[in-house]
């Protein structure tokens, strides 16, 4: 009979000095920040709702799954044993299981189905969650959830394919739609001659007698095991938007001809692929002319998720790095003992505290646009662009941070923050990289004079508490009365300000002051700097530090 317990002793020295293996725990009920956003911003429905999945994301099980997806990234079939095409995608089991945490419980389709009652915090809130247990896969669950705005541009592919877009499953055979009890969807838009400049594209669409057909190709197709793809081609009238079925209406495959998946940096669980559209089968997604807007009302989907994401790695580095140095010794005393490692902690705290307030806020903005209320319909105007920019540009040094803590431990691949670390920057590249979304912020304050107006509304109802938010807010009052041709070049300073200052109104409004004034100071005042771990000498450090989970 062999003892298989774990030894603490190995043949030349005791392991000591270390935290102890990771056990299950609640990502919901740990979250202090989220639980009171929560609160404030969603209906009663959506905490309770979210329960189970805290306890999921936060279960050894689940974070097993993910280190089992990210060791075993997707493979390229391209044919089968005889020679035909299969253009398949062969996932881990683990991926698998990944995906029907998220789509078996509705979290892609609760932001319609609850839409204006809290329906956009509880898919907001969730993805933060999803995130945390695994980013890659939350790509596909992101999409699928945005697709449904740009369907509404035709009656006849929402009647279609919004049922089973919206079913709480999840289906991964190759089959035809009908055959299927759920359904995913992709996205593919970017070519290799323009990237974000979509109105370069030069993949073609030909109107026949039995719809649309594609020729061209398409540099990233992300999910390319989807049901359906959202996809933009030229059509002789201008850029129009199309959705390109796996299978055609006959049931044969559609020539969605897959070329290579890239190689990334980061997000391995998930596929993206180079793909070739050979005379392919397409539907249009409204006018010939107008597929910049329709793939828009799904842009502005995804590029709030692509907020939330990086708030959520954040998060998951600030939890392992706080476990980290509770139990870690050094010069005589635990690390969290240490001053400078407190401000440290303190500081990326105050980070997360922001974020997870502006998200959930832009969220709500979702909602009470759906429900006709006009100061919310132009705060969802604005918001997601400046928390897609200001939270991407946030993540990656404070996930270095994260991974400094651990110290060599933090740096290889047995932690999840090597991990984080690589998919960092993928979310301020989808949907528009830095220097887009704050062109398109800049745009939406020409545009909609109102959306400045609505944030001036959240910045007044904490007018006075805070000097250094009324300096702040004082400053870009000045700076927006400058001419556009003064304004591009600062879009970046002015993006990052407009997001600071929201997330301080924010934090004044319901953040315990240690947090709020914390913050101000910190990002507003004359402490502020670049560097995480820069906080006034004054600060509360015990008061922020309790917040985190025990």
């Amino acid at each position: 009979m062999h003892d298989h317990a774990p030894r603490d002793r190995l043949a030349t020295h005791t392991v000591a000095n270390r935290p102890p293996p990771p056990e299950d725990r609640d990502a919901l009920v740990d979250d202090i920040p989220l639980q009171e956003a929560l609160a404030r911003e969603a209906p009663d429905w959506v905490a309770r709702r979210l329960a189970s999945l805290g306890r999921e994301v936060g279960s050894r099980r689940v974070q097993t799954l993910a280190e089992a997806a990210n060791h075993h990234p997707p493979e390229l079939r391209l044919f089968d044993r005889h020679g035909r095409r299969l253009d398949e995608v062969i996932y881990h089991p683990a991926y698998h299981e990944l995906m029907h945490l998220a789509l078996d419980h509705g979290w892609h389709a609760v932001a319609w189905q609850e839409e204006g009652r809290g329906g956009h915090q509880a898919h907001v809130a969730a993805l933060y969650q999803l995130t945390q247990a695994e980013p890659g896969f939350c790509c596909p669950v992101t999409m699928t959830h945005a697709a449904l705005p740009a369907l509404r541009a035709s009656s006849e592919a929402m009647t279609e394919w919004s049922p089973k877009l919206l079913a709480w499953d999840y289906d991964p055979r190759p089959l035809p739609a009908e055959q299927k009890s759920a359904l995913t969807f992709g996205m593919a838009m970017t070519e290799k001659q323009g990237g974000s400049d979509v109105r370069a594209n030069t993949t073609r669409a030909q109107s026949t007698g039995d719809g649309w057909r594609l020729t061209g190709h398409k540099w990233f197709c992300s999910a390319p095991m989807s049901d359906a793809f959202l996809t933009l081609a030229q059509t002789g009238d201008g850029l129009g938007c199309f959705l390109v079925p796996r299978f055609a209406p006959d049931g044969t495959r559609n020539p969605i001809e897959l070329q290579r998946l890239k190689d990334k940096c980061g997000n391995r669980a998930n596929a993206s692929a180079e793909i070739e559209y050979r005379d392919a089968w397409a539907r249009p997604l409204g006018e010939p002319d107008r597929g910049v807007a329709t793939i828009l009302s799904m842009v502005q989907q995804t590029r709030l998720d692509a907020a939330t994401a990086p708030v959520a790695m954040m998060r998951q580095g600030l939890v392992e790095a706080w476990r980290f140095v509770r139990h870690r010794q050094a010069f005589g005393r635990r690390l969290a003992e240490q001053p400078l490692m407190r401000t440290l902690i303190a500081d990326m705290s105050l980070e997360v505290e922001a974020g997870v307030a502006l998200t959930l806020r832009t969220a709500r903005a979702f909602d009470g646009a759906a429900r006709g209320d006009d100061h919310e319909r132009a705060l969802a105007r604005l918001l997601p662009a400046l928390a897609k920019y200001w939270h991407n540009k946030r993540a990656p040094g404070f996930l270095a941070e994260a991974m400094e803590c651990l110290g060599g431990i933090g740096y290889v691949e047995e932690t999840p923050l090597a991990r984080l670390y690589r998919e960092a920057p993928v979310n301020s590249i989808w949907e528009g990289s830095g220097n887009v979304i704050c062109l398109d912020v800049l745009r939406v304050l020409g545009r909609h004079p109102e959306a400045l107006a609505a944030l001036r509304d959240e910045w007044d109802a904490v007018k006075g508490e805070s000097a250094e938010l009324d300096r702040a807010q004082a400053g870009l009052e000045g700076l927006m009365n400058e001419p556009s041709e003064t304004l591009e070049p600062r879009a970046r300073w002015l993006t990052q300000r407009l997001a600071q200052c929201l997330q301080a109104a924010l934090l004044l409004r319901h953040a315990p002051p240690a947090v709020s004034h914390g913050f101000c100071r910190s990002r507003l005042g004359e402490h502020a700097g670049g560097a995480y771990g820069v906080l006034p000498p004054d600060a509360p450090l015990d008061e922020i530090l309790a917040r985190l989970p025990n």
